[in-house]
């Protein structure tokens, strides 16, 4: 299966015309790939631009020339250009997106304008360069989040809040999308009044909810404290258990050995027929990717289920998905999760923290 990259590319010249230098940023799925940087002598900006466009294109290649590719440039005119909505008159400029067409399949590439402050990170590259840092080579950068908490770009914050307890809830009995669909006990409201108070603190301005009773039981008493209408939305249902579902782990493991063995070894094994919590994760990446795509820079609280929250965890963190054993999530607790919108890159900044009430 071909891959998917994003490309973040700026350049910038000292002069205009002037010593000239271009960064660029290539990344999967929030983790960088690869940083780009180089002079290139006296040039304009837009040369510098385009030369950053380049070398992140040749790099993401060859990785893997079948690539679906996002670049994001804070340069209107090379963005317009190379998307073929503007003419290219300038014979130096013509040159330069041929040879960025020649890089990768057209095909396969999207350009998309950002402002200048959400892409710092090529921005600061192509000054490395102007500054006589040379590059050594092409690394792997794994402090990625340092560099995101001293920019300005602002990232999508997502509260994962879990429901509060249902009748089911004491016991860990298995309770999907496919089963008795049970609301809240009067502690769970209780939970769900307490981080409620908390979410008033934190100020979102969107709320989603799964459309599950418990959850917009969850919501109902969130909604004394935030006075924000709920958003119902099936992307963040929890996984289905089929017929384990109202069974404790201990019943399961009496009345299906065989299964209940296959499933705490494999996170693809569907337990009881159901959703596999591996699934779950990928669907939650999915849907975390959305909501930072349609309120980028936005507060965005969701409430939403257990395993939904331990698949989202290990999507930010980008473990092995076996990793989602060792998660829990306690109800009515909040999870956060940033990501920022230049190129999805995601950090887990707090996990399941339970707001205070009265038991």
């Amino acid at each position: 299966m071909a891959r998917h990259f994003q490309i973040t590319a700026d350049g910038g010249s000292r002069g205009n015309p002037g010593a000239a230098a271009y960064g660029a940023v290539v990344t999967e799925n929030g983790k960088i790939l690869a940083e780009l940087y180089a002079t290139i002598g006296i040039a304009s900006n837009n040369v510098a631009e385009y030369s950053g466009l380049i070398a992140g294109l040749e790099h993401a290649h060859a990785l893997d020339p079948e690539a679906t590719i996002d670049v994001k440039m804070d340069s209107k005119l090379v963005v317009e250009q190379m998307s073929g909505r503007w003419q290219i008159k300038h014979p130096d400029m013509r040159e330069l997106a041929k040879r960025a067409r020649e890089a990768h399949p057209l095909s396969l590439v999207t350009f998309s304008w950002i402002p200048r402050d959400q892409n710092s990170h090529a921005d600061r590259l192509a000054n490395k360069a102007l500054d006589g840092e040379v590059q050594e080579q092409t690394y792997v950068q794994k402090n990625f989040l340092h560099s995101r908490l001293i920019s300005k770009e602002v990232p999508t914050t997502i509260y994962l809040i879990r429901h509060g307890e249902t009748p089911l809830t004491p016991e860990r009995r298995f309770s999907g999308s496919g089963g008795s669909n049970p609301g809240l006990t009067e502690k769970g409201r209780e939970q769900a009044r307490a981080v409620g108070r908390e979410l008033a603190a934190r100020r979102p301005e969107v709320l989603l909810v799964s459309p599950m009773q418990r959850t917009r039981d969850t919501s109902e008493e969130i909604g004394k404290f935030v006075e924000i209408a709920p958003v119902f939305d099936e992307d963040w249902i929890e996984a289905s258990f089929g017929k384990w579902d109202g069974l404790t782990p201990d019943e399961v493991e009496e009345q299906f050995p065989e299964e209940f063995k296959a499933w705490v070894s494999d996170a693809w094994y569907p337990q009881g027929g159901g959703e596999p919590y591996a699934a779950v994760a990928e669907r939650a990446g999915i849907a975390l990717n959305k909501v930072a795509a349609d309120y980028p820079g936005q507060k965005v609280a969701i409430v939403t289920h257990n395993v939904v929250v331990k698949g989202a965890v290990c999507v930010a963190l980008q473990t092995p998905i076996e990793s989602i054993f060792h998660v829990d999530v306690a109800p009515c607790s909040i999870t956060t999760i940033k990501i920022w919108p230049s190129d999805g890159l995601m950090a887990l900044m707090s996990m399941s923290e339970r707001a205070e009430y009265s038991a």
